[in-house]
């Protein structure tokens, strides 16, 4: 289950475009008046007088090394792989199976998520099993008691039930929030998005997205006499009922109404 305290999701001024370096070629006629050969030194030679040209040709080994740092990608998620499992404590070493399968990877938080720590919380005991969603790449070499290292960068979720495995809607969600008092949860994918809420039949909405300065999104839509809107911040999120952990804060406003949760991207969306 999720949920939050409320806090409101800002929207900040659009990043500055940086600028672009330019190069006055007017400057080189100042290196044709550069030091010149003096007949009283019999050790001087002559020196060459650089034309804009010869200076343009000296120089794009400078612009070509400019391109190719403008196209470096900069995605933090290439190379890694969204996983979902259980994580278990063992042998002073926090272990990770992904769903389905019988190998097991001994975490290590490259990414300073704080999953070790966030885990130790949210184990009632030493035998605990949770569930997490996170990011991160597999590494090193088979060992006696585990099959290697998954090196966590990214934290998705924790819950404090391996029951998420089972979820058979996760790859097909785009994206899901929910909160409590009073309950409701929201879940979108291509087709759209439903709408849930105590005590009033599941209402399927089509809607907008739009990203908002700081990482976050909006779905919004105006459909069946309903205004929806739905605001979603990259933040520590913990839910009260729970305790579990997600990496998006959420803000539902609807009839006059702004409600708090908490959510995470579903399997459809590859960030």
């Amino acid at each position: 289950m999720l949920e939050s305290g409320a806090v409101p999701v800002g929207a900040g001024l659009p990043a500055k475009r940086p600028a672009q370096a330019t190069i006055n070629l007017r400057s080189t006629a100042s290196l044709r008046n550069v030091a010149r050969f003096h007949g009283k030194d019999p050790g001087a030679c002559p020196i060459m007088r650089l034309t804009p040209t010869l200076l343009l040709t000296a120089m794009l080994p400078l612009f070509a090394g400019c391109q190719l740092m403008a196209d470096a990608p900069s995605d933090p998620n290439i190379g890694t792989t969204r996983m979902q499992g259980e994580l278990r404590a063992a042998g002073g070493q926090l272990l990770f199976k992904p769903c389905s399968e019988n190998r097991t990877f001994v975490i290590n938080d490259v990414g300073a998520t704080g999953i070790l720590q966030e885990a130790a919380n949210l184990a009632e005991d030493a035998n605990d099993k949770l569930f997490a969603d996170v990011r991160g790449r597999l590494a090193g070499t088979k060992q006696a008691n585990n099959d290697g290292q998954f090196e966590v960068r990214r934290l998705y979720r924790l819950e404090p039930s391996t029951r998420a495995c089972e979820d058979p809607n996760f790859k097909q969600l785009t994206l899901r929030a929910n909160g409590h008092e009073p309950d409701w949860d929201i879940k979108a994918s291509g087709k759209g998005m439903v709408l849930n809420r105590v005590g009033q039949p599941p209402l399927p909405l089509p809607f907008l997205e739009e990203e908002v300065p700081g990482g976050g999104l909006t779905l919004s839509s105006e459909a069946n006499g309903q205004h929806v809107e739905l605001w979603v911040a990259p933040q520590r999120c913990v839910g009260s009922a729970t305790g579990a952990i997600y990496h998006l804060r959420a803000e539902l406003r609807i009839d006059g109404k702004t409600l708090q949760g908490c959510g995470y991207y579903g399997g459809a969306r590859d960030n």
